[in-house]
C-alpha cells in the first residue's frame, strides 16, 4: 500500500464531498452541507485563497481529507472512507492540519459530535485533544494548545 498525503486542489473539490457524504458516523448529505454554507463554490475559494485542505492517496486514489479555517485556527474537516478507516491515515492528516495551523496559532480548535458513541472523540483525544466546553446540541469543543 503507498500512501501520499498531498494539497488538496479546485480539482478535488467533487472528491472531498464525496468522501465527505460516504461516512457512516457524522454524515451530512450534500443538500445538508449547503443548508450549512458548505458548497462546491466556497470549497473551491478556500482551497484558492490558502493552503487550507490536505487529501490522502492510497495506491494513486484519494481516500480521506482535512481541511482547516487558517485565520480561526480551527480543524474545519477531517473524514476517511469507511473502506479506508484503521490505517493511519487520519492520523497523518491530522498532524500536517496541526502543523499548518500552529504556524498561526497557539490554541487550535475543533468542534465534533461530543456522544460516546462517536468514535472520533477518542481519536482526538489520543491525539492530545482535549474537551473544554459544549458547544450546542450534543457538539463539544475541543482545543490543543502547541507543545512549547
Amino acid at each position: 500500500m503507498q500512501t501520499l498525503i498531498r494539497a488538496a486542489t479546485q480539482d478535488d473539490i467533487d472528491t472531498l464531498f464525496h468522501i465527505r457524504t460516504s461516512v457512516v458516523q457524522n454524515h451530512l448529505s450534500v443538500e445538508q452541507m449547503a443548508e450549512l454554507g458548505i458548497t462546491p463554490q466556497v470549497l473551491a475559494d478556500s482551497i484558492r485563497d490558502a493552503p487550507c485542505a490536505w487529501v490522502a492517496e492510497v495506491d494513486g486514489r484519494p481516500v480521506a481529507f482535512a481541511m482547516v479555517n487558517l485565520a480561526e485556527g480551527e480543524v474545519f474537516a477531517l473524514f476517511v472512507l469507511p473502506t479506508h478507516e484503521n490505517l493511519g491515515l487520519g492520523r497523518q492528516l491530522m498532524a500536517v492540519a496541526e502543523a499548518a495551523l500552529f504556524e498561526h496559532h497557539d490554541r487550535l480548535f475543533l468542534i465534533t459530535d461530543g456522544r460516546d458513541e462517536i468514535r472520533a472523540n477518542g481519536f482526538y483525544q489520543r491525539l492530545g485533544w482535549t474537551v473544554v466546553g459544549k458547544v450546542e446540541g450534543h457538539d463539544v469543543r475541543y482545543e490543543k494548545s502547541r507543545a512549547h
